[in-house]
C-alpha cells in the first residue's frame, strides 16, 4: 500500500465534511496519500480513521501537498482558507505554484474573488463544482466540471478517477459553475414535475 501511496500521488483536502471526506476517505482508499484538515475535530477523527493524514490547518495542508481540494460550507470560509493559503510559509518563506481545486458551489464572484487572492500569491485555482449527492459521494458516483487551466485539468484526471466517475474539462474560470447552475436547475424542474404528478394521481 505504502507504494501504492507514493506511485499515486499526494493530495490535500480542506472541509472534510460530507462531501470532502468522502473525497478523501475514496482517494485514500484508492492508493492516494491524502493530507486532510478541518475545524470540526470530529470530522478530523473519522477522516483520520479512513487514512487521511490529519494537518494542524489549512496552512500545513498545502505546505505538505502539490494539489489541494477544497470543499467548503460558505463563502467565507472559502475566503478565510484562500487568505490563510496565500500567506502560507515554509521555512519562512511563501509557498508558491500550489493548485487549489475549488470544489463547493458558490456564486462565481465569490469564486473570483477567492481566485485573485490566491493568483496573487503565486497560486492556481481551478473551478470545480461537484454534481452528485452525498450518497453518490460516498461511492464515487460523482461528475466534475471543471475550469481553468486545461492543462491542470488534463493532469489531474487521474486524481479524478479516484473518487468520481468523470471529469468534464468545460473551459474558462467559472464556467464549471454555470454547467452546475444549469444541472441544478434541471433537478429542480424535475422535482417540481414529479411532485405536480403525484397530486394530480
Amino acid at each position: 500500500m505504502a507504494a501504492a501511496k507514493k506511485k499515486k500521488g499526494t493530495v490535500g483536502v480542506i472541509g472534510l465534511g460530507i462531501m470532502g471526506g468522502s473525497f478523501a476517505r475514496n482517494l485514500a482508499k484508492n492508493g492516494w496519500r491524502v493530507v486532510g484538515y478541518d475545524l470540526s475535530a470530529a470530522r478530523r477523527r473519522e477522516a483520520q480513521s479512513n487514512g487521511v493524514e490529519i494537518a494542524k490547518s489549512a496552512a500545513d495542508v498545502v505546505a505538505a501537498v502539490p494539489v489541494v481540494l477544497t470543499s467548503l460550507p460558505k463563502p467565507q470560509a472559502l475566503m478565510a482558507v484562500a487568505k490563510e493559503i496565500a500567506g502560507a510559509k515554509i521555512n519562512g518563506k511563501k509557498l508558491k505554484g500550489k493548485t487549489i481545486v475549488e470544489m463547493s458551489t458558490f456564486a462565481i464572484s465569490d469564486k473570483e474573488k477567492a481566485e485573485r487572492v490566491l493568483a496573487k500569491a503565486g497560486h492556481t485555482m481551478l473551478d470545480t463544482p461537484v454534481s452528485g449527492t452525498g450518497s453518490q459521494a460516498r461511492v464515487g458516483d460523482l461528475v466534475f466540471y471543471a475550469s481553468g487551466s486545461p492543462a491542470i485539468v488534463k493532469k489531474l484526471k487521474p486524481m479524478f478517477a479516484a473518487f468520481g466517475r468523470h471529469v468534464y474539462d468545460v473551459g474558462a474560470f467559472g464556467n464549471g459553475s454555470k454547467m452546475k447552475y444549469v444541472a441544478n436547475l434541471l433537478v429542480a424542474i424535475n422535482n417540481v414535475a414529479s411532485a405536480e404528478a403525484m397530486v394530480l394521481g
